[in-house]
């Protein structure tokens, strides 16, 4: 993989290291192995840095605890790389980290997949920044400018591991709008010589997907839910699905070649629903499938009126809690599809009902779905809970975002 020059104007991090002290309880989060440090829970400093500085974390006797990338434009003024044991954070460092994180991963291309997540963040020790892979494409997403400076080594490194025809580097909202610190990068550009396809075609678990790496949602695809998609396929066979929150069709390709006799996919991206159609195309897949570009809440509630009634309902929606004074909301906002996908779901029917809020705690969002089919006068018998897949492995318990629940509803 071969870089353009994008990658060697960027500026190098400072050589003269950030000297931290934290406040106790922080001290405590970082020996447990924590991977952030807030601002507020900075006591003493050296000196002020630049994103991307290297900041090292002593204890209250100036003994070692941590070393990360500096932040000062974040709350999460700290990132931490490695804690307990010093280490010199280079090239070498980040090849080691990503071999081991690829070694995670070695499996899967013994099951036909070719899009998976490679780095994920914290969780693979590379705090805010994740890799995610279709095929012979790298999509690089950054959450924090303290990752800039360490581009270029970094993908050296990269390039050592796993290498790639192309690289396209992705940035979150946030860092899309500081660009007096982006020296010249951009969301959606790409840092390999070669100019990748607008879509990419990857494997996952045998069947065909497409992904649009520089326009889609994330980068490009949602990779975090194969097993459950596969689980959908077993649950399928004759049966009339309708997925919710499709976006393009995961659940609902899977269902198709599962033997589904119907499929129904609803999202409200009119782009989303068509890219749903040529994933079940890639696939020849032949089940009759319906889609609908609208408002799930306004489709379901349609439906209930209709008496129009599924035996597989998948209610997968995106993140409804960004911050802490959304949970309550975002509960509720689960509760209410509960109760209007128990409306279309047949007696014995399956309800298989996601969340991917980091900030709703698992307890929570499975008790507000047996509430709320209490509440409709269903009982729900559940068939299994689960988490996350292997290519997104969890260290630490902010990491864990991802719970589903099968169910079938008497």
């Amino acid at each position: 993989m071969n870089f353009d020059n994008s990658l060697s104007q960027l500026p190098s991090p400072s050589a003269k290291r950030i000297a931290l002290r934290v406040t106790a309880p922080a001290e405590r989060a970082l020996r447990q192995g924590h991977p952030w440090v807030f601002d507020q829970s900075i006591t003493e400093q050296s000196h002020e840095g630049a994103p991307g500085d290297l900041a090292v974390i002593f204890d209250n006797k100036r003994r070692f605890l941590a070393i990360g990338l500096y932040d000062p434009t974040s709350t999460i003024r700290v990132r931490v790389l490695q804690s307990r044991q010093p280490a010199t954070i280079n090239a070498e460092w980040f090849q080691n980290k990503l071999n081991l994180a690829a070694q995670i991963r070695e499996s899967l291309e013994g099951i036909d997949t070719t899009g998976y997540r490679l780095v994920h963040g914290e969780n693979d020790g590379f705090p805010g920044l994740v890799i995610d892979r279709y095929n012979d494409t790298l999509v690089l997403k950054l959450y924090t400018l303290a990752w800039i400076p360490h581009l270029k080594e970094f993908c050296d490194a990269l390039a050592q591991v796993s290498p790639a025809e192309h690289l396209i580097l992705r940035l979150n909202r946030i860092l899309q709008k500081q660009t007096d610190f982006l020296h010249g990068l951009s969301d959606g550009m790409t840092l390999s010589l070669q100019t990748p396809p607008g879509l990419i075609l990857f494997k996952e678990n045998g069947l065909t997907f497409e992904s649009d790496p520089i326009h889609g949602q994330k980068t490009g695809f949602f990779l975090d839910q194969p097993d459950n998609r596969a689980k959908v396929e077993e649950l399928s066979k004759d049966k009339s699905v309708l997925n919710v929150f499709a976006y393009t069709g995961g659940f609902s390709v899977y269902a198709a070649r599962g033997g589904a006799r119907e499929v129904v996919s609803v999202d409200i991206s009119a782009p989303a629903i068509e890219a749903a159609i040529r994933n079940m195309g890639y696939n020849n897949l032949t089940a009759p499938h319906e889609t609908i570009a609208e408002d799930a809440f306004d489709v379901l509630a349609r439906m209930e009126t209709q008496k129009r009634l599924f035996d597989l309902v998948i209610i997968d929606p995106p993140m409804f809690a960004q911050n802490e004074k959304q949970i309550a909301s975002a509960l509720a906002a689960y509760r209410k599809l509960t109760r209007l996908g128990l409306g279309v779901l047949r007696k014995g029917g399956t309800l298989v009902q996601a969340s991917c809020s980091s900030r709703v705690d698992a307890e929570s969002f499975f008790e507000s779905i047996h509430q709320s089919a209490r509440e409709a006068g269903r009982r729900l018998t559940e068939i299994e809970r689960t988490g996350h897949a292997l290519d997104h492995p969890i260290n630490f318990e902010e990491g864990a975002y991802l719970k589903c629940l099968f169910a079938t509803a008497a």
